[in-house]
């Protein structure tokens, strides 16, 4: 499947769980562990979970299996690897203490989607 196809999922799967501030970032020129991240916000630990359980259901039902799922005892950061694609799913607040942003925000991808969440 196109990775634009499954970041299209992956956005369209937060948005329907009322994600906040949802950014995607092209990091394959940063990094070699993944090609894009997405970064999304939850305004409760009971919220980041439910959205990581929404985006792993996602994800297998359009054939594609997470390597792994990082986070969800605490629920204050979810981390969701499916390979291509890692997706962080955390509290505003923990958000804003790390600030992935600031670390990989040099190739933010506008995205309609995106900008709409």
């Amino acid at each position: 499947m196109n990775i634009k196809k499954i970041i299209d999922i992956i956005l369209k799967t937060l948005d329907d769980a009322k994600a906040l501030d949802v950014t995607v970032f092209e990091v394959s020129k940063l990094t070699s562990i993944s090609d894009y991240m997405i970064i999304a916000s939850g305004r409760s630990t009971r919220q980041v979970n439910s959205m990581a359980d929404r985006v792993v259901e996602a994800a297998k039902e359009h054939g594609i299996q997470p390597l792994g799922v990082e986070g969800k005892k605490e629920g204050e950061w979810v981390l969701v690897d499916l390979g291509d694609i890692i997706v962080h799913i955390m509290h505003p607040d923990t958000r804003e203490y790390y600030q992935l942003e600031k670390l990989w925000g040099a190739d933010a991808i506008e995205s309609e989607k995106a900008e709409n969440s």
